[in-house]
């Protein structure tokens, strides 16, 4: 199971008896989260999701992967923000590093995260003679990033094999009812499976939208989500103790959070946690700002800033106990690099003793440091992060006082870009834009 810690935290910044304090809010929050009575509860149907899904269900999802393995060299994931990140976090985690280059296997890919023009002509050359698929991802199919890449490469593979052909190569996570893609998959034929509509885009890793390019990538989504269970049944101790210390520091004026890494593996688990907590919590000029590193890289970059910096700043650390493989450290006679101080330690000894130099070092810089320890990076270690990230979330933004289910500052550049694109009914707001800009 994995562990949670705050002892590094405490000291001059906050004590024990400032988190105890924090604890009847925090149980408060929890009551709400777990019993719908706070705001934004028609989005809360994750907090019971894991031990929810039916064998019935992973069994469709893997039928569907390996039908797709089966078929495709590449099947490109088309989704942004939540519809994305969960799965990206936890297929790169638990792939080689260097798969990209090595020709076996089904790759999967993301599209319709960004609007790169170059990005997409790259993928698409890429994807040109080559045989592929697609996993479309919208609840309502016309947002904006993923509405044109699926256009796109729909287009692309209809081209390449057909109508029919593509049509038994592309998946549609969508509404259960309603919405443009709903329409499309059911006009086309498509297979399809539901975002359940009590489900936010941030939450969804744990629903078809994670679990399917997850499984199509080869990984276990079963030991995934059991993974999420034991957090969803253990006791609420470790969401308790994060969400209340992260409160406590931020009402100490510790107003950004760090997620630390010592492994390449997580860089897009801490770019889905961003997320989580960003969209969650950041609304009503309140909220702690999410930021991350990747560690040793960044300490010959961000980590002087860390050091020395505004002491506005808290990390918290995943440290990952076990490494995969063992590598060690070979003697050389010559020595040029004096590194022979070291001959014959494992790498991973050397890594984990720069992680705890580094927390020493910063905690004396006046940086408070939560430490997350992970047995090792397996899909039941990641189903236990996000379950217990995402739980934690949830009370942290209650404690908080907003409503951590909904993100209304996300429409305001939408607004502005369909103003500019002269979006059939933004007329008003394109004439009020271009006025702004000529001043």
């Amino acid at each position: 199971m994995i562990k949670f810690s705050n002892k590094a935290a405490l000291g001059n910044v906050i004590c024990g008896q400032e988190i105890d304090s924090l604890m009847p809010e925090a149980r408060k929050a929890l009551e709400k989260l777990e019993n719908g009575t706070g705001a934004g509860n028609d989005f809360i149907g994750w907090v019971n999701l894991p031990s929810g899904i039916s064998e019935q269900s992973l069994s469709q999802i893997q039928e569907v992967a390996n039908s797709l393995r089966e078929t495709c060299e590449f099947v490109v994931t088309i989704g942004i923000g939540g519809s994305y990140l969960g799965a990206k976090a936890v297929i790169e985690a638990l792939s080689d590093n260097f798969a990209a280059y090595k020709p076996a296997g089904t790759k999967v890919l993301f599209a319709g995260n960004n609007i790169g023009e170059d990005y997409l002509h790259d993928l698409m050359e890429l994807l040109r003679e080559r045989r592929f698929g697609i996993i479309v991802i919208s609840k309502s199919g016309t947002t904006t990033e993923p509405a044109i890449a699926f256009r796109l490469l729909k287009d692309l593979l209809e081209k390449q094999v057909g109508k029919k052909v593509a049509a038994q190569r592309i998946v549609a996570i969508t509404d259960e009812h309603k919405g443009a893609l709903r329409n499309l998959a059911t006009q086309e034929g498509y297979k399809t499976f539901v975002i359940p509509s009590n489900v936010g885009g941030r939450f969804s890793v744990l629903t078809p939208v994670g679990l399917l390019p997850i499984a199509v990538a080869g990984f276990d989504v079963r030991a995934l989500v059991n993974g999420a269970i034991n957090i969803e049944k253990a006791d609420n101790e470790l969401v308790l103790n994060y969400a209340a210390t992260r409160n406590a520091l931020y009402r100490a004026g510790k107003k950004t959070e760090i997620l630390v890494n010592y492994n390449p593996k997580l860089h897009f688990f801490a770019e889905w946690w961003k997320q989580l907590y960003g969209e969650s919590e950041g609304k009503e000029n309140k909220g702690i700002f999410t930021a991350s590193v990747d560690f040793t890289t960044d300490l010959h970059s961000m980590g002087q800033w860390i050091q020395e910096g505004e002491r506005t700043i808290f990390e918290t650390v995943i440290s990952v106990e076990k490494a995969d493989n063992e590598v060690r450290i070979p003697y050389d006679d010559a020595n040029l690099d004096a590194l022979n101080y070291i001959a014959g330690k494992r790498v991973d000894e050397v890594n984990k003793m720069a992680e705890l130099g580094t927390r020493l070092a910063h905690q004396d810089g006046g940086v408070p440091n939560l430490l997350i320890q992970v047995p090792e990076i397996s899909e039941k270690y990641l189903g236990q992060l996000i379950y217990f990230f995402e739980k934690a979330c949830g009370v942290s933004g209650y404690i908080l006082n907003v409503n951590p289910f909904n993100q209304p500052g996300v429409e305001a550049y939408k607004k502005n870009m369909f103003a500019l694109l002269k979006k059939p009914g933004f007329e008003a707001e394109s004439e009020a834009i271009l006025a702004r800009l000529d001043k």
